[in-house]
């Protein structure tokens, strides 16, 4: 009945035994359920790896079984913790193969591709991603990383998003978080918020996307410069993954008005985010990047948890906040 929870058979048994007969030692046990005392003492192994069982204060009894509604809770508690963390690596292989879709787009051939079109230069990007705002009848849903915006920028996307909002197009919109410490840009974000466009904002970004009603995802050729070209992608398999990436992300990203949530450490988003970028090797330049802030604040970030960790190297400094429970064990 338990499997479902990670019991197996045998471990089932001698748990619903041990309510029943508390005292019994594995001699016991065996006899009663007809099982060899390896068989019993297999079983024991499991229910130790759980936790349903503890060192019994009976003499003779080895161990004690936890109450059925302890034991519940440990089991759902565990099969929560492994799906969160299936989760977890779920959304980082969305991210990883949004970025690979990007870097290989470079790669591909000149001649035409049914499913993909290039895009040189920023001039016939901007044709390219207008046409497609005429063209959309649903959704325009967008990854913008980068941080802060020029002015010129911004007030150069005000016709176009507005002619799309009262045509009913919906626009959804994930900025970095540090776009709140720039007043032009927030006061831009403001402005869409407020004609009916949905804004949140997250830490990081895995990559600068724009989909048009889900059936066409415009990516950078080069992730280090969108500039230089584009590539607008139509297959249904890779469109369908990249929407899947812009939902997870949209959906642990904080709304405009809402200030970013703490992790369960206390660690405000951006610095939960600089602690996994540090423990995964990135330098500075790299992380301010990542954050969308000056390779000044990142240092400073860095710094700050480095003094908080008590940590001397950045090496100390993921294998104490491990230990912390800042950061999954290796």
């Amino acid at each position: 009945m338990l499997d479902i929870l990670g019991l197996d058979t045998d471990a089932e048994r001698v748990y619903r035994a041990m309510l029943g007969r508390p005292q019994d030692g594995v001699g016991e046990l065996a006899r009663l359920l007809s099982m060899t005392e390896e068989q019993v003492r297999a079983g024991l192994d499991r229910l130790s790896e759980l936790a349903l069982v503890r060192p019994s204060a009976h003499e003779g009894a080895g161990f004690r079984a936890i109450s059925p509604e302890t034991a519940m809770e440990v089991l759902l508690a565990r099969q929560q913790a492994e799906l969160a963390a299936q989760q977890m690596r779920v959304e980082a292989s969305r991210a990883a193969a949004a970025q690979l879709i990007a870097e290989c787009s470079a790669l591909r051939p000149r001649s035409p591709d049914a499913d993909a079109e290039q895009l040189t230069g920023p001039e016939e990007i901007r044709e390219r991603l207008a046409r497609l705002a005429a063209q959309a009848t649903t959704e325009i849903t967008t990854f913008a990383p980068g941080g802060a915006h020029t002015t010129a920028d911004l007030e150069a996307s005000r016709a176009p998003n507005a002619e799309l909002l009262q045509r009913g197009i919906r626009l959804r919109t994930v900025y970095l978080d540090s776009v709140r410490n720039h007043t032009p840009t927030l006061d831009h974000v403001d402005w869409l918020n407020t004609h009916g466009a949905q804004v949140r904002t997250s830490p990081t970004l895995p990559i600068r996307m724009i989909i048009a009603d889900r059936t066409h995802a415009v990516l950078p050729i080069d992730t280090n410069d969108a500039r230089t070209g584009a590539v607008v992608l139509t297959g249904a398999g890779t469109v369908a993954a990249l929407c899947a990436l812009f939902e997870s992300v949209w959906n642990t990203a904080t709304p405009l008005g809402h200030a970013p949530r703490t992790d369960p450490n206390g660690l405000p988003p951006q610095e939960s985010a600089t602690l996994h970028l540090l423990a995964q090797g990135h330098t500075d330049e790299t992380i301010a990047k990542h954050l969308g802030v000056s390779p000044r604040t990142a240092r400073r970030i860095a710094a700050d948890l480095m003094e908080r960790l008590n940590a001397r190297s950045r090496f100390q400094a993921g294998a104490n906040a491990a230990h912390h429970g800042w950061l999954p064990r290796p």
